[in-house]
């Protein structure tokens, strides 16, 4: 990649130009982690809303890696171990790769890693942190289509980031059998 120009900076992310494409970073940020977690026969989904597009949106758990003070060299996993306890309430006995891309890659630099967790244990609430008032959702896998439709007509918008990840599960489910 050519030359970055900063054209402007805030707390947490900063639009630069390369070659003529304009475009935001994460500084500090190494990557970001989805992940895609079942539990006795659900889904784990969460809602929160998000000023951007002015409505609650239904997500994967995810996060920034690298983001905390005293971790940023913190691994994919790590942060995913974080992320999904701290959203959900859920801790996963081990975390596999389902795939890997860039998030929007025409407005971001940012690479997201898809996680499968498994062997899950509900330890809290969860619901984010102090600044976030996450929903968490538990979905009957069996009913995943029907329940996101009900969502997007009840004006809840869907990250498309949701259908990206259940590709990737599903097709992990039907190599595995299930």
């Amino acid at each position: 990649m050519s030359v970055k120009e900063v054209l402007g900076t805030g707390r947490y992310l900063r639009l630069v130009r390369a070659e003529d494409w304009e475009f935001v970073e994460r500084p500090g940020v190494k990557a970001i982690v989805a992940i895609l977690a079942e539990h006795d026969g659900h889904l784990i989904l969460v809602e929160q809303y998000r000023p951007p597009v002015g409505c609650r949106v239904v997500e994967l758990p995810a996060g920034l890696v690298g983001d905390v003070p005293g971790a940023e060299d913190e691994s994919l996993e790590e942060a995913a171990r974080r992320e999904l306890e701290e959203e959900t309430g859920f801790r996963a006995r081990d975390f596999s790769l389902l795939t890997v891309g860039p998030a929007t890659a025409g407005a971001t630099s940012e690479i997201l890693t898809f996680l499968q967790a498994t062997g899950l244990s509900r330890v809290s609430e969860g619901g984010g942190d102090a600044t976030e008032d996450i929903q968490v959702h538990l979905v009957p896998c069996d009913d995943i289509d029907g329940w996101l439709t009900d969502r997007k007509n009840g004006g809840i918008l869907v990250d498309a980031k949701v259908y990206t990840g259940l590709y990737f599960w599903l097709r992990e489910r039907r190599q595995d059998g299930r």
